[in-house]
């Protein structure tokens, strides 16, 4: 039995085509050590039903949602945020493997400082456990429209074992506090995928809530498993939402710089490199997204 007096937390993992993959998380959550959870499948219109193949498994404490349309990495979480009933939110890829302490770990900065509102777990590679995929992020360049990732594909050997202040949550596992969503809102539906996170951040950040890395919480990632590395969809949406991020992030100087480095050197340098290796579909769908922006800047706000 699990202890009442803890919150209780809301699971929230997207699926889509995938359900073979949904199941091997939704074993590992078997291991949780907390007890108070709901886990909520929210699946985006996959060709085939995963309900049959979720409830034979009968895992603890989960739902299966069904869409009538695929509403994306933001969409989703929200449709699944709405129904949920938890004190706090954990939005989880589907493709990634729970170890047992984690929910606990991550709970545990909120009862510390009330400042903090959202907490995020060191990603690790589930092919190669020992490598990092995330331990926080840098600040957002805002000339580039790009950061980085602190460790990211480093051995771990205990060199990023510090929680603290990070600048921006990762999509893939992030553990949200629900005074924060009553208070900024939810994902930004307008991005769709990729880059809604560092909007969301943003706005957490503006709020005055802190973004914690909490170094001794541990998620494995089997990384681009739902958008393959080099699927044209994911050069249109991070083209497309990285132009948007910045048109809704920066002032007008910002925005200038950001404009004149993107037109002068990320555009004759995606050109060049998908001709040079003949990505047709990457070059057609990077100049979409840029395209798309021209288009909705003269046709609808972007805040």
């Amino acid at each position: 039995m699990f202890d009442r007096t803890e919150p209780l937390v809301s699971v929230i993992t997207l699926n889509y085509n995938q359900a073979r993959v949904t199941c091997e998380f939704l074993e590992s959550c078997r291991h949780l050590l907390y007890k108070n959870f709901e886990i909520l499948v929210c699946d985006m219109a996959s060709n085939t039903d995963p309900t049959p193949m979720i409830e034979a498994g009968n895992y603890p404490n989960t739902r299966v949602l069904l869409s009538n349309k695929n509403l994306g990495f933001a969409g989703g979480n929200n449709w699944g945020i709405a129904q949920a009933k938890g004190d706090y939110i954990f939005i989880v890829n589907n493709d990634t493997e729970v170890t047992p302490d984690l929910i606990h770990k991550l709970l545990a900065p909120f009862s510390k400082d009330p400042q903090i509102g959202v907490v995020c777990p060191k990603i690790k590679f589930w092919q190669d456990r020992n490598v990092i995929q995330y331990a926080g992020f840098n600040k957002m360049n805002l000339i580039t429209g790009r950061t980085s990732t602190v460790g990211e594909k480093e051995k771990d050997q205990g060199q990023h074992d510090v929680p603290g202040i990070t600048h921006g949550a990762h999509g893939c596992a992030m553990m949200v506090k629900r005074e924060v969503i009553d208070k900024v809102g939810a994902f930004p539906e307008k991005f769709f995928l990729y880059y809604e996170e560092w909007d969301w951040s943003a706005r957490i950040i503006g709020a005055g809530y802190k973004i914690w890395y909490a170094a001794d919480a541990v998620i494995y990632h089997k990384e681009s498993m739902s958008v393959g590395k080099n699927n044209p969809m994911k050069v249109y949406y991070h083209t497309r939402n990285r132009i948007l991020y910045m048109r809704r992030n920066t002032n007008t100087g910002q925005l200038i710089l950001f404009t004149l480095f993107f037109t002068f050197v990320t555009v004759p340098k995606s050109i060049a490199q998908f001709l040079l290796t003949r990505q047709f579909a990457q070059l057609r769908y990077f100049l979409k997204g840029v395209a798309w922006n021209l288009y909705s800047s003269s046709h609808s706000a972007v805040k």
